[in-house]
């Protein structure tokens, strides 16, 4: 699932088939810049991989249960290992814009859940586990690969807001205080949504701007889509060197 400016990753698909998500019944439009909505399937290298192209956000007014659509999509089809991209303001003060962070964990701000209501049961148990949302040999493999391609290796915890505005630079100082290494607007639906399927995520972070307050200047969504075009080339690479070590990683759990 790539988030806001990481579409390119999807244009180097071999074999691929695109499918605009406004064909597809009931899967939800994004209306933010810098997401295509198109599903697109084809391969990385010799990897299979469905690549959600864009995703759609809680504050375009979709619910929890529609944002989460296109992954259990992906888990109905059968996919066992997810990767979840998105575009983050960093509030860990060692990060610098255009840093490439694996999410450890989460805090979900945004005061919404796609599992409230009655549990669909073919879909997990009512309540699933979350210690473990992102997958420890995932992280430690996208650690890796980043080293090998002089990347600096870095884990963080990120914190979901609702949006759309950015946050204030007291909103930025209580995120520090609890723990929050990067703040954004997506990611926890899906993550929730694919853990309750029993599928393996792995979350990477493009740091595009630093959060509200850091630096003496405003935010802007042009700076988030600026950066990720720089960064564009490492992050296609990381993705590329991830993903077959992520299918062999799934082929032997099952």
């Amino acid at each position: 699932m790539l988030g806001s400016g990481l579409g390119a990753f999807a244009d180097g698909l071999t074999d691929a088939v695109r499918i605009p998500y406004a064909q597809i019944p009931s899967f939800p439009r994004s209306t933010a810049v810098g997401h295509a909505s198109q599903f697109v399937v084809g391969k990385s290298g010799d990897v299979p991989v469905a690549v959600l192209q864009g995703r759609a956000h809680l504050y375009e007014g979709y619910s929890p249960e529609e944002v989460s659509v296109p992954t259990r999509v992906l888990g109905r089809m059968g996919v066992r290992a997810v990767v979840l991209t998105n575009a983050a303001g960093g509030v860990n003060l060692d990060y610098g814009q255009g840093a490439l962070v694996v999410i450890r964990d989460h805090i979900n701000l945004q005061g919404r859940n796609p599992l409230v209501g009655a549990n669909e049961d073919r879909f997990g148990p009512r309540f699933p586990d979350m210690t473990y949302t992102y997958t420890k040999s995932y992280r430690e493999v996208a650690l890796e690969e980043a080293k090998k391609l002089g990347i600096p290796p870095r884990e963080g915890v990120y914190a979901g807001v609702l949006g759309p505005s950015f946050e204030t630079p007291a909103e930025i100082r209580f995120l520090r205080t609890i723990g929050a290494d990067l703040v954004g607007m997506s990611t926890i639906p899906e993550a929730i949504a694919a853990r309750h399927m029993g599928m393996n995520v792995l979350a990477i972070s493009c740091v595009t701007n630093m959060a509200a307050g850091i630096l003496d200047q405003p935010l802007s969504h042009e700076e988030v889509l600026e950066t990720t075009a720089r960064v564009m080339g490492q992050f296609i690479a990381l993705l590329r060197a991830v993903l077959p070590r992520i299918s062999e990683l799934a082929a032997s759990i099952e």
